[in-house]
């Protein structure tokens, strides 16, 4: 943990461990759809396998929204998750 300044604002870096089903409370929009649809193919802890292989060192939640919400169909693939196209 470390402090920073972002213009006149003190700022501080904080890390946390959470585990499979704590990461749901902290995602929003699209993402949570995809861990709703990795959920339902019983596939969180291959989930947290592929985020700890993508994300080897501390990574801001935001980071992996991103991935769930925006790059849905690559993680689907990863998890070899076969979803329809609308």
């Amino acid at each position: 943990m470390f402090s920073k300044t972002k213009g006149s604002v003190a700022v501080i870096t904080i890390t946390k461990d959470i585990s499979a089903w704590e990461l749901q409370d902290e995602l929003w929009s699209g993402a949570l759809d995809t861990v709703k649809t990795i959920i339902e193919c019983d596939k969180m802890q291959d989930l947290i396998s592929l985020l700890e292989d993508l994300f080897f060192e501390p990574v801001d939640i935001m980071k992996i929204n991103d991935l769930l919400w925006f790059d849905a169909d690559f993680v689907y693939e990863q998890l070899g998750i076969e979803v329809d196209g609308d």
